[in-house]
């Protein structure tokens, strides 16, 4: 049921470095299945603090943290939920009476596709250092993988977060070919980096799972290479889809069925 929208309506929002529009179709096509009254938008903020603060003071009610903002924006808000407090790293901001509270649900997000997609215990690589690396490795350690390869080329958030999880860093993947490949960082994502693979192809080649957390495009170089040589796949989309689902509860309060976020997903993918 479509709400016109009124002053009454409440704005969520989401910031990021290369906004896409999963969230927006994801979150606004629910509100309209739902008869909710509020409008998601998408934005690229030149001054953070500024953003946060038009948040707190324009009553939006919640906001989606993306790259490169999900630590960033840690010293700008009221409260952390544990889900974002033990891993230092946000993805999600709601807003009660101006008072900011943090959530990290990637984390809920990697956790759930770890388990449906029966992803064995193994030794994997995941590259990347930021905000969402972090999100994921812990995601990992805590279902139970401990035989793990940071790769950043930034050593010593690199180290840091291997130590943190209890694996181990390189700055480079080099002769290893672990079973599992994570990630974590831009490469494949539309823009100038859209024909990236993430990892070379006799790495990928001789994986068992490719995972990458790019969502736009879904299918990037790294999951088509690994998909053409029968590999198990975990796209972007899928880890957007939860973690969008458990946002929108957190926003409004509302749990959708399973019919409706399958429609919103699906609509979201385009």
């Amino acid at each position: 049921m479509f709400v016109t929208p009124s002053k009454e309506t409440l704005l969520c929002m989401s910031l990021a470095g290369r906004p896409g529009n999963f969230g927006v179709r994801f979150h606004n096509h629910l509100y309209q299945q739902l008869g909710l009254n509020f409008y998601y938008k998408a934005f690229s903020p030149s001054d953070l603090a500024a953003a946060i603060a038009g948040m707190r003071s324009l009553g939006i009610r919640g906001c989606g943290v993306s790259m490169p903002f999900k630590e960033a924006c840690i010293p700008l808000i009221d409260e952390m939920d544990p889900s974002a407090a033990a891993i230092e790293s946000i993805n999600t901001i709601v807003n009660t009476d101006g008072h900011l509270k943090a959530y990290n649900t990637d984390y809920i997000a990697v956790a759930q596709l770890m388990q449906t997609h029966a992803v064995p215990r193994t030794r994997f690589a995941l590259r990347g250092s930021g905000g969402m690396a972090k999100a994921v490795a812990c995601a990992l350690r805590d279902a139970g993988f401990t035989d793990g390869l940071i790769i950043a080329r930034n050593e010593a958030a690199g180290r840091a977060l291997a130590k943190t999880c209890g694996f181990k860093w390189q700055s480079d993947l080099g002769a290893e070919k672990p079973p599992l490949l994570v990630n974590v960082t831009p490469l494949g994502m539309a823009g100038d980096q859209a024909d990236t693979l993430a990892f070379e192809a006799s790495a990928i080649e001789a994986a068992d799972t490719a995972f990458d957390v790019v969502a736009t495009p879904a299918r990037t170089p790294f999951i088509v290479h690994a998909e053409k040589h029968g590999k198990r796949v975990i796209t972007g989309d899928q880890v957007a889809a939860i973690q969008a689902l458990e946002q929108f509860i957190l926003y409004t309060g509302v749990t959708p069925t399973q019919e409706q976020y399958q429609a919103a997903a699906a609509f979201a993918r385009g």
